[in-house]
């Protein structure tokens, strides 16, 4: 049995404080295993609202926890600022880039994945990301510095297109398009309607794949309500400076690119000395290790499982908290189990008393009640009552205060 004392108690080392590590912490902590949490940022961040950072709804701290606050919860966690640059199975130790290594009994990579650029031309050069908040802010600079440009004549215009219709590219949209209808013309009013437009690009001839077809179709209406032009069936040929191409020769003017689609593995997991599968995920068992080492788990979107889960949240948790359960259960002699994932439904917001959502079982909802579950929904699951106070306050006075004041934040 697993003791906790400092002699006996197995030391994890996981690299990655997103949704999945952090779940993998909590559950290895509370089983009485030592922890090293490595991650390369001093914080953790709720990825689920960047777009809200993006479009100045809410302050990057308000999406961002201290991972040092988390850890300090429990005595036998200690946190890392590093990334991962080396794994070494065969010694059971990592390499880090700030020059030192952790030997570990159990390892867990949970360090996620990066934008996929899928090899279109000019993407990763003419492109803005949002996968980090860094990624947010930039964008919500890049936006902001167009509107005072063109506002003052030194641009002709404010353009933006969002690449790609799932989730984050259909939240992204259609907050963009609000700004534009409802804060846009009272902050700027020098601006012409023609000088500014939001574009949505999706291959599929419908956003939101995953969604039942009457949630598409009343997203799709929802975000044409709101301005957005709809292009469905479409293909990116290449990223411009000034405008997204299509492959049917279609030019869409663009001052400013939002890259939502597609995401892979890191090109130094390849280092690591690991099986990888499709999109250079980490190849693993049911049980989320990795058949060769087994001491080796993965979790989250990193984990290369046979039957591929979707990227969300939920999913990261819940493999987060099977793998620290695992290692556990190991520590004591009991045999791994399977992971098997529990369905909560998806959710995305279009906008303003607009979201749809999707239970396992079928049930669907999609107009205010799904808006109103998708705020408490997210307002829940951030860590720390300022954060989540913080967060409800700017959803209340974006949505609900002033027009001019939609996107007053600054920070």
């Amino acid at each position: 049995m697993v003791r906790n004392t400092q002699a006996t108690a197995p030391h994890v080392v996981v690299v990655g404080a997103g949704f999945a590590g952090l779940a993998a912490t909590r559950e290895l902590a509370r089983g009485g295993a030592r922890v090293s949490l490595v991650d390369h940022n001093p914080y953790t961040t709720f990825q689920p609202l960047l777009y809200q950072v993006a479009t100045a709804g809410v302050a990057p701290g308000d999406v961002s926890f201290p991972v040092r606050a988390f850890a300090a919860r429990y005595r036998n966690v200690r946190t890392r600022r590093a990334g991962l640059s080396k794994v070494r199975p065969g010694e059971r130790r990592v390499e880090l880039d700030d020059g030192t290594s952790l030997e570990y009994d159990y390892l867990v990579l949970a360090s996620g994945v990066t934008t996929n650029w899928l090899g279109v031309e000019g993407a990763e050069e003419n492109a803005l990301p949002i996968y980090s908040v860094g990624d947010a802010v930039t964008l919500r600079e890049r936006l902001q510095r167009g509107l005072e440009e063109t506002a003052t004549g030194r641009r002709e215009s404010t353009h933006v297109v969002v690449v790609g219709g799932g989730a984050t590219g259909v939240e992204m949209a259609g907050t963009l398009a609000e700004l534009r209808r409802r804060t846009i013309p009272l902050t700027y009013p020098e601006l012409t309607s023609e000088q500014t437009s939001v574009t949505l690009v999706e291959r599929f001839d419908h956003v939101l794949a995953p969604y039942k077809p009457r949630l598409r179709a009343a997203a799709d209406r929802a975000l044409r309500r709101r301005g957005v032009r709809m292009r469905l069936g479409s293909t990116v040929a290449r990223v411009e400076p000034d405008a997204v191409v299509l492959t049917d020769g279609t030019r869409l003017p663009s001052d400013v690119t939002v890259w939502a689609l597609g995401v892979t593995a890191p090109e130094e997991v390849a280092d690591w000395g690991l099986p990888q599968g499709k999109g250079g995920r980490i190849t693993v068992t049911q049980e989320l290790n990795v058949g060769t080492h087994p001491e080796v788990f993965v979790a989250g979107d990193l984990a290369g499982l046979p039957d591929p889960l979707p990227q969300l949240a939920q999913p990261a948790i819940q493999m987060g908290e099977h793998v620290g359960r695992q290692i556990i259960a190991t520590a004591q002699g009991r045999p791994a189990t399977p992971f098997e994932y529990r369905d909560p439904g998806i959710m995305a917001t279009v906008g303003r008393a607009e979201a749809v959502l999707q239970l396992s079982n079928g049930w669907t909802m999609h107009g205010l009640p799904a808006w109103l579950a998708w705020i408490g929904l997210h307002v829940a699951y951030l860590l720390g009552g300022r954060n989540r106070i913080s967060v409800l306050i700017n959803f209340l006075w974006r949505y609900v205060g002033p027009r001019r004041t939609a996107a007053s934040v600054i920070e």
